[in-house]
């Protein structure tokens, strides 16, 4: 029996290390799954059960845990970016600015109530301990491990700022939605009417295309190229049925138009009433997608890798037999098709056009999903390598101890974000299945999170007994409470925001999953989720960055 005993007792081996992270991951990721009054921790229990095993007696070689912390966050946060890039930018457009402003306005509220706790209890708390129950009040864990980062950077040994994330996390969960339920009583909200009112604003604010059929009656037009009409018009739109002496064809920009033609038109809502007016009158009492005709419609999946980075004009779609591009789906998205547009591997393009031709665009994008489901590794560890390097960047700046760095955290973020969003400029390949993106993310923040415990459960439950255990819990409250019921009050009583926008939006502004969890349950329409993904990217880079920036600007000034 002594094989076995060294099994479990022995730090440095290997085979130990491994059994170690596999039973408190699979510990952690089994209670997490338990619902209490509907929530549940989900992986962040890793933490919880790397805590107490620790407490325990189990252990795992110093060296060998920080590695395995620092690339498990490194994981998390370069394939969030991936998953994100494509819609990071756009985020920013219509009411996008609106919940951005307002989760950087929570942040801000969050980083002052961590400062005015923390000169309030100074002689009680150090400042890089308020900084771990910041964390854990916002439940964000990659800024945790960023600012772990910057505390080595300043030869930081005082206690674990894990101990104090680790106490104020689970109240930080129940006080996020406590804090929404809250914000329903104080303004009588009535779900199925918010419903009602967020249906209602989203047909007035969309913006995706939408198809409608014309009449030629200008007679101006005959003769003209659809191509000539659409330059002169100066508004981008697709023609991607013509209806001619009762044929029905694909036209391409050479197509020529004529009076007493049906043409189905393919182009964003706010551009229909100058079309319409153009061309004549709108036929609401034909659908040429329906019609008898040898026309078909179908989503080719570009899997090919010479496509990737092309443009759709690049596509020469002039040459396809009349084929026309009217929809481009990404990540979530759907995209108008503007001939400047780059197409990336895993979109989805929606072709229009005779079958046997459609057919050969089928074949020359690829349209086999399969090819998907194989990720290129290359670009993956590329864009790691490049994050590295860029988070590793000093930035100098007067009056701070150490040169600012984005570090393991923020460099690959901000990387993988870009290349998520231009990578295909580059000729690059980053798409990922949701499956592949999801489970590269969970074993990443698992392993964090498990090493994170692993690490500090002795100091947590000593904190809890004898030490400033419950004093983070109280503190920990206030960082959440107070931020987010400022903002969900500005929102709804000065924005007039949907509520469960509203929801999304604390939500994202704390990267919070069991709050978007219970969001879920409160309608079956995707509000919420729309105003968290919005949300999100920004809140994600933003909390990694603050804690960073908090302990560089104050350190000469306090105690840690």
């Amino acid at each position: 029996m002594q094989w076995l005993t060294a099994l479990f007792t022995n730090p440095d081996s290997i085979a130990h290390i491994i059994l170690a992270y596999s039973i408190v991951v699979a510990l952690g990721l089994a209670l997490g799954r338990i619902r209490v009054f509907g929530v549940s921790l989900g992986v962040t229990f890793v933490l919880f059960a790397g805590l107490a095993l620790n407490y325990f007696g189990l252990k795992v070689n110093p060296t060998v845990l920080g590695f395995i912390r620092d690339f498990g966050l490194i994981l998390f946060v370069f394939f969030i970016g991936l998953q994100v890039g494509p819609s990071f930018f756009s985020s920013f457009k219509s009411g996008g600015v609106v919940l951005n402003c307002l989760m950087i306005l929570a942040v801000v509220l969050s980083v002052a109530v961590t400062i005015v706790l923390y000169f309030l209890f100074d002689d009680t708390i150090s400042l890089a301990q308020m900084l771990g129950v910041h964390f854990g009040a916002v439940t964000n864990t990659p800024g945790l491990g960023a600012t772990q980062e910057a505390l080595a950077q300043l030869n930081y040994h005082g206690e674990d700022i894990a101990v104090g994330y680790a106490c104020a996390y689970p109240l930080g969960v129940v006080s996020i939605i406590g804090t929404a339920i809250a914000l329903r009583l104080m303004f009588r909200i009535d779900l199925k009417e918010e419903d009602k009112h967020w249906e209602a604003e989203e047909k007035t604010t969309n913006h995706v295309s939408i198809f409608f059929h014309v009449i030629v009656a200008n007679r101006a037009l005959e003769g003209r190229t659809i191509g000539s009409i659409r330059d002169f018009i100066g508004r981008p739109f697709i023609c991607s049925r013509i209806l001619h002496n009762g044929e029905i064809t694909s036209p391409s920009a050479d197509s020529l138009v004529h009076v007493g033609d049906t043409i189905r038109i393919v182009s964003a809502e706010e551009n229909k009433d100058p079309i319409v007016a153009f061309f004549g009158e709108e036929d609401t009492k034909i659908d040429l997608a329906t019609e008898h005709s040898p026309i078909t419609s179908r989503r080719l999946v570009v899997t090919r890798q010479a496509i990737n980075g092309l443009t759709i004009s690049d596509l020469h779609l002039s040459h396809s037999d009349g084929v026309n591009i009217t929809r481009v789906y990404r990540a979530g998205m759907q995209l108008f098709p503007y001939r400047n547009l780059h197409i990336q591997m895993g979109d989805e393009l929606y072709c229009v056009g005779p079958e046997n031709s459609v057919k050969r665009l089928a074949e020359r994008l690829g349209n086999q999903v399969k090819r998907l489901e194989h990720p290129n590794l290359v670009t993956i560890f590329l864009g790691i390598a490049i994050g590295i390097l860029f988070g590793s960047l000093p930035l100098a700046i007067p009056g701070m101890p150490v040169p600012l760095k984005l570090g393991l955290a923020g460099g690959p973020l901000i990387v993988a974000i870009l290349l998520g969003r231009y990578g295909s400029l580059f000729r690059l390949i980053t798409y990922t299945t949701s499956s592949a993106n999801l489970m590269m993310r969970e074993i990443g923040i698992a392993l964090f999170l498990a090493s994170v415990g692993l690490a500090a459960g002795e100091n947590f439950v000593a904190a809890l007994l004898v030490g400033n255990g419950w004093l983070y819990v109280g503190l920990g409250l206030f960082v959440t409470i107070i931020p987010l019921l400022i903002v969900g009050i500005i929102a709804r009583k000065f924005f007039h925001i949907n509520y469960h926008s509203i929801v999304g939006l604390l939500a994202g502004a704390t990267t919070d999953p069991p709050m978007l969890a219970y969001a879920a349950t409160l309608s079956e329409k995707n509000s919420s989720a729309v105003a968290y993904s919005t949300v999100y990217p920004l809140a994600m880079f933003l909390r990694i960055l603050t804690g960073q920036v908090i302990l560089l600007a104050m350190w000469s000034f306090v105690t840690v």
